[in-house]
């Protein structure tokens, strides 16, 4: 019987997840392996899983809850990318407002998938600016019970992955792994930056070769847990847009600013907001994990009549509020020959997290 090995990548909104599965994917593919891809999500129509889609490689999506919650819809997902792909790699990104995963996920799989699967150290991916705003006990815009998932997500973790380093001076880089081995010493402490690569191979190396998974069971107070997660509205959406010969560079860059300005006005904090606009085989990725700085774009969806908008929004305030921002700015930036057509929406607060399994000790 083929094993495969899993490698969960964790971490909060906007650490930089799926951009890190792609780069893991390739660098493993090149090396003669094949991989298979989870993402996963409160919600369908997932910006993640249309980038990912666009690559030579097999995802599946796991929408509507997250993977403790629905551990069969898990299970089912390997299966489909194992089959599809006879993946010997699968990489998974659980929902980025998830915690526990030790005990929910990463336990049960040790114990039911014996002899088929190898399971690779837990990786928890962080945001160096807000980690470290968050270890000097800085709100940095979150609230106090989403700065406890953040917190809980690295406790439990087997590595923490900084990311993001191209970003930091190496004093300061210096500076923040040490608070972060003095904060959390049961973890090991890696950086990595998908843009330069710098630290992948490394990580990959610990990940490809170990098993010691899930070393730890943090102690979760659901409670908290569940405030941190409803005190965002999540939002997915994809439009077809129509009209006369536009720019979708454009239309999307100032889609994405009209947003940040709105949010911004607002004091709202933002897990982050996500964009795909493709036209024909072209597309553009929109990303805002923050402020205004935060904002960037990769890849062109060119000059066209016609396109189709992935859109995700994570933003502290009601599923209703979110959802009237999201209508009237679409609407706004359609106004006059370019149309749209809203083929789904879905607004929400995410439930109370009711895992399928949770055990109190290490497998």
């Amino acid at each position: 019987m083929k094993t495969t090995r899993l490698i969960l990548v964790g971490g909060f909104l906007g650490a930089g997840k799926t951009t890190l599965l792609w780069e893991a994917a390739n660098k493993i593919m090149a090396k003669g392996q094949r991989v298979g891809l989870i993402t996963n999500d409160q919600a369908p129509e997932l910006v993640d899983t249309a980038i990912l889609k666009h690559h030579d490689v097999k995802v599946a999506e796991v929408s509507g809850s997250c993977f403790c919650c629905n551990f069969p819809g898990l299970l089912n997902a390997m299966q489909l990318v194992s089959d599809a792909a006879d993946a010997d790699v699968i990489i998974a990104e659980p929902v980025g407002s998830c915690t526990d995963l030790s005990a929910t996920i990463v336990q049960p799989l040790k114990e039911k998938m014996d002899g088929e699967l190898l399971v690779s150290p837990l990786s928890v991916l962080a945001d160096p600016f807000q980690l470290l705003d968050i270890l000097n006990g800085v709100s940095s815009g979150i609230h106090p019970s989403a700065a406890y998932i953040f917190l809980k997500q690295l406790e439990e973790s087997d590595i923490i992955l900084i990311t993001k380093v191209d970003l930091l001076e190496k004093e300061d880089l210096i500076s923040l792994l040490e608070k972060v081995k003095s904060r959390f010493p049961a973890s090991e402490a890696m950086i990595i930056s998908s843009l330069t690569g710098e630290g992948i191979e490394e990580w990959l190396n610990e990940v490809m070769n170990r098993t010691n998974s899930g070393q730890k069971i943090a102690e979760v107070d659901y409670d908290v847990y569940a405030e941190g997660e409803a005190i965002l509205g999540w939002l997915n959406s994809t439009i077809d847009l129509s009209g006369g010969p536009t720019d979708w560079d454009a239309f999307a860059k100032r889609l994405m600013q009209d947003f940040s300005n709105q949010f911004e006005f607002m004091n709202a904090y933002v897990g982050h907001v996500k964009l795909m606009l493709e036209s024909g085989e072209n597309y553009l990725m929109g990303n805002l994990t923050g402020k205004a700085e935060t904002l960037n774009f990769r890849g062109s969806a060119g000059t066209g009549t016609q396109a189709r908008l992935t859109f995700n929004a994570r933003v502290e305030m009601s599923p209703e509020t979110l959802e009237k921002i999201v209508r009237n700015t679409i609407a706004a930036n359609t106004s006059g020959t370019l149309k749209a057509n809203i083929l789904t929406l879905r607004c929400l607060s995410p439930g109370r997290p009711n895992p399928t399994f949770r055990f109190d000790h290490v497998v």
